[in-house]
């Protein structure tokens, strides 16, 4: 869930200079005594950088009553220096974050509960189910304002080759299908000939695995409506996406072992030189594969499958928003959530996710003319972004613990055939709820 670092010239230099002043960024008065506050940003493609900046230069021109200091944050560090932030109080006054980061730091008493401070009209732009993203122990937490869908990138040339029905938003493949296929571009002839169908970056197994297991509808992290309480189940329809992934690379040989262990950008070049045909990704990849592909390489962007007698037909994902967030301690909450208003206006919302390529949340931005197009594969993004759910892990406390001590060596060791499904079960189940026990209030 936490976004990717490619950060390259000057916003590399920004995020790495501005991670070092976080801690001392904290909301004051400026010498003329207007208030100041201050917008931790973590912001990092330059398009994105440039327009955030851009934005908050014109909130200062047209409200001098209340002043906004850009400081720029990095995603690597940003959850361990916002907690030593917090506990020492110089935290910034507007945070820009995930959905994920929420959970504790709202539980925490380090944000602002913005539910009685949230103008009509910004609770009107972004659609109900999207503020549920941020909504948790009774209160909301944050502004959701980008959200990113996984899509299928996909070797044009190869597909059309070998005959293959390209899907399009109103007739996805099926799961089913999209093993078909990828069986049928696999080609193990050592070599050049080599090729895969697909390749799953698995970095980050847990996310992956949470947010599709919707696509089969499953969620894996459980909620109990009255208490809260999270509980672990893996039953059929939560297993099927990672029992999928496995033929996919034990049996079927679809997809290498070798890309297990790397991030989406790892397996570019591999993707850029035929070895695999598709790759499942985050949208926003499509800015990195537009910048380093070949000349004449012919890539498009596929929704990505969907599974079968799932809810909505498959095509939920989950997902962990960006957002817009007030810490607690800050002196001019109202004023803080009067810019996260002004931020998230349709106009601005629109040039928020051109520069990050990722589709906006809210409703009219979605429809945009420029985020609709067809050119890159945005009108993909548009078309599946109202059937983004939030994410299983967002506002269940102890998720962190749960995925780095158990899920992710658990499913690590599944995917490459160490372990089988009932052991992974014991794990995730057995284990995992014994973690989730001792966040029970």
């Amino acid at each position: 869930m936490r976004r990717r670092t490619f950060l390259t010239g000057a916003a590399a230099t920004a995020a790495v200079a501005g991670s070092g002043s976080l801690l001392s960024a904290c909301g004051s008065s400026a010498g003329s005594g207007v208030p100041r506050l201050d917008f931790l940003s973590l912001a990092w493609q330059t398009e994105s950088v440039k327009a955030n900046k851009a934005l908050v230069a014109q909130w200062n021109q047209r409200h001098p009553e209340v002043q906004v200091r850009y400081v720029q944050g990095s995603w690597d560090d940003v959850h361990d220096q916002l907690l030593t932030s917090f506990e020492g109080g110089a935290a910034p006054d507007i945070i820009h974050d995930e959905g994920i980061d929420l959970t504790d730091f709202g539980f925490g008493g380090y944000l602002a509960d913005l539910t009685d401070l949230l103008p009509a009209g910004l609770k009107s732009r972004i659609p109900q189910a999207t503020w549920d993203t941020a909504r948790f122990n009774g209160g909301v937490y944050g502004v959701p304002f980008l959200q990113e869908p996984r899509v299928l990138i996909a070797n044009r040339t190869l597909l059309v080759k070998a005959g293959v029905r390209l899907p399009d938003d109103t007739h996805p493949w099926t799961w089913q299908e999209f093993e078909d296929i990828c069986r049928e571009l696999s080609h193990h002839g050592g070599g050049s000939a080599e090729r895969y169908g697909t390749a799953w970056p698995m970095s980050s197994p847990v996310s992956v695995t949470l947010n599709l297991s919707l696509t089969t509808g499953g969620r894996i992290l459980y909620k109990d409506e009255g208490s809260g309480h999270t509980e672990v189940r893996f039953g059929t329809a939560d297993s099927a996406f990672a029992e999928m992934v496995r033929r996919q690379v034990r049996t079927d040989r679809s997809a290498p072992s070798s890309a297990l262990a790397l991030g989406g950008g790892d397996v570019l070049p591999g993707f850029f030189a035929g070895r695999y045909a598709m790759l499942p990704l985050d949208f926003s990849y499509r800015q990195q594969i537009q910048q380093q592909a070949p000349k004449n390489f012919d890539w498009v962007t596929l929704p990505l499958p969907v599974g079968t007698h799932a809810p909505d037909g498959g095509r939920a994902q989950g997902v962990s928003p960006q957002t817009l967030s007030v810490a607690k301690s800050c002196k001019h909450q109202q004023a803080a959530v009067e810019f996260i208003d002004f931020m998230t206006q349709t106009p601005h919302l629109v040039q928020l996710a051109q520069g990050d390529w990722m589709p906006p949340t809210g409703t009219a931005a979605l429809r945009d003319p420029s985020l609709t197009t067809t050119k890159l594969g945005w009108s993909t993004g548009m078309a599946l972004a109202s059937h983004l759910t939030a994410s299983p892990a967002l506002g269940s406390r102890g998720y962190p613990e749960w995925s780095d001590k158990i899920a992710t060596p658990a499913l690590q060791q599944y995917y490459s055939g160490a372990i089988g499904l009932d052991s992974l079960r014991g794990k995730l189940v057995r284990d995992g709820n014994r973690v989730f026990e001792r966040y029970r209030e």
